[in-house]
């Protein structure tokens, strides 16, 4: 049986740099794929990577049909904590050929991998089918971390606002607080592969996004000192606009004393003043503490998302 796309008229091409033209193409395939799965493909961090192409751990792999003006799919690499983020994109319209799209897709990231030195791989899926973990197994991939994302509505019960009296909290600071939350967030997340290590670069191009809301990035401090933080996040292309508890964290030496849930509720509170009326989070499914916390708050699992993991070797 013929190739429906021979190598004559598929071309892939990996990109460093982005160009004005095929980031619009990019996102382009990305509005697509977003319209057609009810889920954005590409994390925050994969997509300020893309938005920002250039820097280090970078690369962006893409698939084209020489008969059709769209890109057909897209992968692509970044650079994480201790690891590599990947994800895969291929058009609506093109996935019946998902088999002879994707893998090279793959296999061409996980080459940039290896010659920059190898190391682990994260590719997140949501709802993965059969098709995915065929190209996992293929691409010598297997199933690992699972993110659940929670919901709850609000508003909050009389008796979650007044838990909060006694609970003093203050909004980010720009060019002031960054170095105090990096040391929490940093602490907190020291092996997570997303939210740890991050640098004074990597807050900053948050800082940047359009929906930064210093006023929804609370902090909280004990005798002068920051022990913990909630930033909130209002998704106003969703309708009605949708809440999100972004990152919240509790410095470990400040652990034990109910500040998570505290600053949950912190979160909530300021989000359903802005009239918000549905909130979500994403956390690890073993992460059974946190669970806890949130479940107890009224949040109920909305769907998961799973990692498909691997160890690339370096060349």
């Amino acid at each position: 049986m013929a190739e429906r796309y021979p190598a004559c008229v598929r071309s892939i091409e990996i990109k460093r740099q982005m160009d004005a033209g095929t980031l619009d193409q990019v996102s382009a395939l990305i509005a697509d794929a977003w319209r057609a799965d009810g889920a954005r493909p590409l994390n925050d961090h994969l997509w300020l990577d893309l938005r920002d192409g250039g820097r280090s751990g970078f690369a962006g792999v893409i698939a084209r049909d020489h008969d059709h003006e769209h890109i057909i799919g897209y992968c692509q690499i970044s650079r994480g904590n201790e690891s590599w983020s990947l994800d895969l994109i291929v058009h609506p319209h093109h996935r019946y050929d998902s088999m002879e799209i994707a893998p090279e897709l793959i296999d061409t990231a996980l080459d940039i991998v290896a010659h920059e030195g190898g190391g682990h791989v994260h590719w997140w899926v949501f709802e993965p089918n059969n098709i995915h973990r065929q190209l996992a197994t293929t691409a010598g991939l297997k199933a690992g971390r699972k993110l659940l994302q929670l919901r709850r509505q609000l508003p909050l019960s009389q008796d979650e606002v007044s838990s909060l009296t006694d609970l003093t909290t203050t909004p980010f600071v720009v060019g002031k607080d960054e170095q105090d939350w990096l040391r929490v967030n940093n602490a907190a997340f020291n092996h997570h592969p997303e939210q740890g290590g991050w640098t004074t670069e990597t807050v900053q191009s948050r800082l940047s996004e359009d929906w930064f809301d210093a006023a929804g990035f609370l902090m909280h401090r004990t005798d002068s000192t920051l022990d913990a933080f909630c930033w909130t996040k209002i998704h106003r292309d969703t309708t009605p606009p949708m809440g999100e508890i972004y990152v919240i964290a509790v410095h470990p030496d400040a652990g034990g004393k109910g500040l998570g849930r505290l600053m949950t509720l912190a979160g909530l509170h300021h989000m359903q003043l802005q009239g918000i009326s549905e909130v979500m989070l994403y956390v690890d499914s073993d992460n059974h503490a946190a669970i806890s916390v949130y479940t107890s708050l009224g949040f109920i699992p909305h769907h998961s998302e799973h990692a498909f993991v691997g160890d690339i070797a370096a060349r």
